[in-house]
């Protein structure tokens, strides 16, 4: 796919990256590399303009996220961005500079969907992590609010907050719990326990472990591939059941939840039967832009 075959444009993204390496598949990469892929404050709204364009642009069923160069995938928060805030701060307190010098305290906080617009994310479409590296701090936190994740083998998991007087407040606790169990997801949060590519697959982080470094890309886009390739109406509904058992207590409440919501529209659309009669002919299904 190239740019010119979407039907609407995405949002300024000076800090990533976008490329279309597959049908229907964008790939997000974070273009930070001499920061770690650390993130200002600003980058976290542009990838929540971002995302949200991706959920709406019809050509569009799947993204991929990874981090550029060779070293990190995302390595969390700019602190240097942090420093430079708090000196300000210290500043006002010292009567150096004024309390409306500060920027503007509204946009020094993430968007509601979290970390990078993804670590709370709600949404409607899927998105892979391509972990290429350290996914530190909040760069773990995008990958555990990722659909799936591939990791490199170099890359490197933790959440280092308490070690700096902070905790993972962007919703990764909760979502390590779910995924890897408390005792693992406690040592790794309060003990600074960082956890290789194979343990973090052996804990069920992540999906697999590329053949090499160089290929984790190629093989999130191909995983993407593969989810593009089938009815976007189904992917989207059938994302919504995981994601609500996963975030629901009661597995009932979220079967129900999936059905009222989506089960009508899915059933009257037109995708449905152009994968039946696929079916039937024994041909590839060419299914039409969602409309849920």
């Amino acid at each position: 796919m190239t740019k010119t075959a979407l039907q609407t444009q995405p949002p300024p993204t000076p800090t990533y990256i976008l490329t279309y390496p597959a049908p229907y598949v964008i790939l997000i990469t974070i273009n930070r590399a001499p920061q770690m892929n650390s993130l200002p404050y600003a980058s976290h709204w542009e990838a929540d303009a971002l995302l949200q364009w991706f959920d709406s642009e019809p050509a569009l069923r799947v993204a991929v996220i990874t981090g550029s160069g060779p070293k990190a995938f995302c390595a969390g928060q700019d602190l240097i961005e942090q420093k430079d805030l708090a000196n300000l701060r210290e500043k006002v307190a010292r009567g150096v500079l004024k309390e409306s010098e500060l920027p503007d305290r509204r946009l020094l906080t993430h968007p509601t969907a979290g970390f990078m617009g993804v670590s709370r994310r709600v949404g409607k479409k899927p998105v892979i992590a391509a972990v290429n590296g350290f996914a530190l701090g909040g760069g773990f936190e995008i990958c555990l609010g990722c659909d799936m994740i591939i990791a490199s083998p170099k890359a490197t998991f933790g959440l280092p907050e308490a070690m700096r007087g902070l905790y993972a407040g962007a919703g990764g606790l909760s979502r390590l719990v779910r995924l890897a169990g408390m005792t693992i997801a406690s040592e790794v949060a309060m003990a600074g326990r960082f956890l290789s590519a194979t343990e973090a697959a052996n804990y069920n982080i992540v999906n697999s472990v590329s053949k090499t470094h160089e290929s984790v890309v190629d093989e999130a886009v191909e995983l993407a591939a593969k989810v593009a390739s089938l009815s976007p109406d189904a992917i989207i509904v059938t994302r919504h059941g995981l994601r609500a058992s996963w975030e629901q207590g009661s597995v009932e409440r979220a079967s129900q939840d999936t059905e009222l919501r989506f089960g009508k529209a899915l059933r009257e659309g037109k995708n449905l039967g152009i994968g039946l009669r696929a079916f039937a002919e024994k041909k590839q299904p060419k299914w039409m832009p969602s409309k849920l």
